[in-house]
């Protein structure tokens, strides 16, 4: 048998690596030596063209950067949630491809969210339902998006938090970095768990998040002889919220509004629900404070500070070599409550927990300024990226496949966002309703036309029997009992 090797250039170079031996002996024995060259050739490209072309690099094959954000909910500027937030280059990075704004994260917490986007398998399927069920013991290597794209011949780099806790297997990539910050001093003003305050001696780079940009900036600067899976893991806005003054000053607490919240607003949840609210733990807390307001503006300084360093990386991006050839996908891992149904955190299936911007940028095809309302999950990541890549989808993953979409957001659509908190705990998000059912039997229904702030459950009205007997055709039909126990440091 003979062999090729395939080269990243337009025009595939074949170098034969076995002697003429191997070839059939009727070319073997043709003497005119041109007739014979012209025989061989015609026979590899024959071969060439036949075989597949899974592991090899095709020259058109695109590089991605994948931009993982923890504990950024939809407080930025092109969802219209809240207009207090201040995110130019994450708006900037919407209007150069497609921003779906009704993106529904698999879990409310990092650790299932993440492995679920990342392996392609729901946290039903896993046992993956909170931080303290080790990814490490219900998945492997091999199953990682990231996985598939080194065994594709892609360079993996990555820095920060992609995986809970870190970059996950080393095995995954071809080049990691270390983040680096140096020393601040941090006014500290944090409410019980509720923690921030601003760092009120150093700059930027005090927060380690500028050193993934940092990372970011020179990979995208430099030549790669093969296509790229570049990974920045950014930290903020997870707390603490210590960020440079500047960022704070820019959010003046005499100006901030808390978020719409109903008194009573849970009264009429189960049991189950009001469990996952604790409006006894932290929210009890910072209304004995009376700073709600400065939590508020911490939040917000967080979520500038990342703002800024996306748009460093957008700026290098728009200089680099690879720019015409190179996705973009950003995503945030769920959302966060701060106060709304008096819960704070993630650790909900409300929307306040469970939607995220969710934005792409394809070259050839994305079209600037796309906004799609269509309901999707994070799970569409993997699929999605597979085909983009040409590189086949394993067989198990579970999610949906949203090209259709990205090259016309108004595409017709038939699916929802799914997302699980705990075993047999779910929620279903369409374009109008969302509906949750905990393992206990209680539900709530909000319908997001006339109740955006889900304020009125209309689980208990009888017309609405068939409705959610619908919805809950969505939720997952596996639920496996909780993985392995263990604990991953939160960074």
């Amino acid at each position: 048998m003979w062999h090729y090797k395939y080269h990243r250039n337009l025009t595939p170079k074949v170098e034969l690596t076995q002697p003429m031996h191997c070839f059939p002996h009727k070319i073997a024995r043709e003497k005119p030596k041109v007739k014979r060259y012209m025989i061989t050739k015609l026979v590899l490209f024959t071969v060439l063209a036949l075989t597949p072309l899974r592991g090899l690099q095709a020259a058109n094959q695109p590089n991605v950067l994948f931009i993982a954000i923890d504990d950024l909910n939809h407080w930025v500027g092109h969802l219209g949630r809240n207009p207090q937030t201040k995110t130019p280059n994450i708006d900037r990075l919407a209007a150069m491809g497609v921003t779906f704004a009704n993106a529904q994260c698999a879990a409310p917490v990092c650790n299932p969210s993440r492995a679920a986007l990342l392996s392609g398998k729901r946290p039903g399927t896993t046992g993956i339902y909170d931080n303290n069920n080790l990814f490490t013991k219900a998945l492997k290597p091999e199953e990682s998006l990231v996985m598939q794209f080194k065994n594709a011949g892609y360079e993996t780099l990555g820095i920060g938090k992609l995986w809970h806790g870190g970059l996950g297997w080393k095995e995954q990539w071809t080049a990691t970095a270390e983040e680096t910050v140096k020393k601040s001093k941090i006014s500290d003003r944090s409410i019980g768990g509720i923690a921030f305050g601003p760092i009120v001696e150093g700059g930027d780079e005090t927060v380690s998040d500028t050193s993934i940009t940092d990372y970011g900036i020179s990979e995208l600067a430099k030549t790669h002889k093969k296509p790229f899976f570049l990974t920045l893991g950014f930290h903020k806005p997870h707390m603490p919220w210590n960020v440079p003054q500047k960022y704070y000053d820019m959010h003046p607490l005499a100006n901030i509004q808390l978020p719409p919240t109903k008194e009573g607003d849970l009264s009429d949840i189960p049991p189950a629900g009001v469990k996952m609210a604790k409006p006894d733990a932290d929210h009890a807390k910072v209304l004995a404070s009376g700073r709600w307001k400065e939590a508020v503006q911490a939040y917000l300084a967080a979520i500038t500070y990342l703002d800024g360093q996306i748009g460093r990386v957008l700026d290098a991006y728009d200089k680099s070599p690879h720019k015409d050839n190179t996705i973009i996908i950003l995503w945030g891992d769920h959302g966060w409550h701060l106060g709304e149904k008096e819960h704070w955190r993630k650790f909900a299936l409300w929307e306040e927990a469970t939607r995220a911007p969710f934005i792409w940028v394809v070259p050839g095809v994305t079209r600037p300024g796309g906004l799609c309302k269509r309901p999707v999950d994070f799970m569409s990541v993997y699929p999605t990226l597979c085909d983009l890549a040409s590189l086949p989808k394993p067989a198990w993953v579970e999610g949906d496949n949203i090209k259709s979409m990205l090259s016309n957001p108004t595409a017709a659509w038939s699916g929802v966002g799914v997302t699980t908190f705990g075993q047999n705990n779910h929620a279903v998000r369409t374009d109008r309703w969302r509906y949750i059912r905990y393992a206990d039997g209680g539900d709530e229904l909000y319908d997001h036309d006339k109740d955006e702030y889900e304020w009125n459950n209309l689980a208990a009205q009888p017309e609405h029997a068939v409705l959610k007997a619908e919805l809950a055709k969505h939720f997952p039909a596996v639920n496996l009992p909780p993985s392995g126990k263990g604990k991953i440091s939160d960074k």
